[in-house]
């Protein structure tokens, strides 16, 4: 069952999210806490969505997205931060569920685009990806400041 996370699931999102972080190798990474994500998903302005993925009532997975704009298109796009299934879950059909339910959700609201970025050495979720229909971006580079580059590029540092 895919449905989308309220404020009491904040604990368990967290809590998968740390899961995905060790998974990627950066288990040190997360700096969030059951504050932040809170108020992220369910504060004032939300800046971000969550699903919760269930088999028999337990939490086995969740996606994190927010809507991002293209010009191009003149429209929103989904954007999927996080796409997370537990370990036990996994070829349960529960990631295709999830992307399934996004891809819905992007058509529902009438979205140009659904994207989302992968690790290159994560082969398993690129070779799912690709089964899905997803393409890769080539030629394309994320970019990204952050910390003290971010405060000294806003002339803050």
């Amino acid at each position: 069952m895919i449905r989308p996370a309220t404020s009491g699931d904040v604990a368990t999102l967290l809590a998968l999210v740390r899961e995905l972080a060790d998974f990627e190798r950066e288990p040190d990474a997360v700096i969030a806490n059951e504050a932040t994500l809170h108020d992220a998903l369910f504060g004032s302005h939300p800046a971000a969505e969550a699903l919760v993925a269930e088999i028999a009532g337990v939490p086995v997975g969740m996606a994190i997205f927010f809507h991002n704009f293209s010009t191009w298109t003149g429209k929103r796009g989904l954007y999927l931060e996080d796409l997370y299934v537990t370990p036990t879950a996994r070829a349960s059909g529960v990631g295709t569920a999830l992307l399934r339910y996004l891809a819905g959700l992007a058509l529902d609201r009438d979205c140009a685009r659904f994207e989302w970025s992968v690790l290159d050495w994560n082969t398993p979720a690129v070779d799912f990806y690709r089964a899905m229909g997803a393409q890769a971006m080539d030629g394309w580079t994320v970019q990204r400041v952050s910390g003290g580059a971010l405060a000294a590029l806003a002339g803050r540092g």
